[in-house]
């Protein structure tokens, strides 16, 4: 069963706030499945002040982020945790993280990740980010959970 979360039920389920929280929609969540979401980047987002002036470019790092966040959103459904949950989703790992594109203000990053396994607690996605049909990032993400009394 696909579903759909809106601004509301990401902040529910992410930590994440302004200036970090770099998911702005999930179109389709399908549980243990894939997620496809949302990030519309605007020029007025900080890291344009100095990423770069003359020429906007959103950092790697950042495009990696929100990969991470999207790939985040999947595992804590699949992995059953309510929006209530006092879990925390921690970024462990990425392997062959490939840049194909620059990506602007303007631009709308769709991105898709997919579990690729679950052993002991860690999750490994295969995640791309997308602008139009033209893939800007792809790599292996991996990712766990802990409550946040045990951090």
């Amino acid at each position: 069963m696909s579903i759909s979360i809106d601004i509301h039920g990401i902040l529910k389920r992410l930590p994440h706030r302004y200036p970090l929280l770099l998911v702005d929609r999930v179109l389709e969540l399908i549980p243990g499945e894939r997620i496809t979401a949302l990030k519309n980047v605007s020029m007025n987002e900080p890291c344009f002040q100095g990423h770069f002036p003359d020429y906007p470019v959103m950092p790697g790092v950042l495009i990696l982020e929100a990969l991470a966040q999207t790939a985040a959103l999947l595992g804590f459904n699949s992995s059953g945790l309510s929006p209530e949950s006092t879990a925390v989703v921690l970024f462990v790992g990425i392997d062959n993280a490939r840049f194909k594109r620059v990506v602007v203000p303007g631009d709308q990053l769709k991105m898709i990740a997919i579990p690729v396994r679950n052993k002991g607690g860690i999750w490994k996605f295969e995640a791309k980010a997308y602008v139009e049909d033209q893939i800007v990032c792809e790599a292996e993400l991996m990712c766990t959970y802990r409550e946040r009394e045990s951090l």
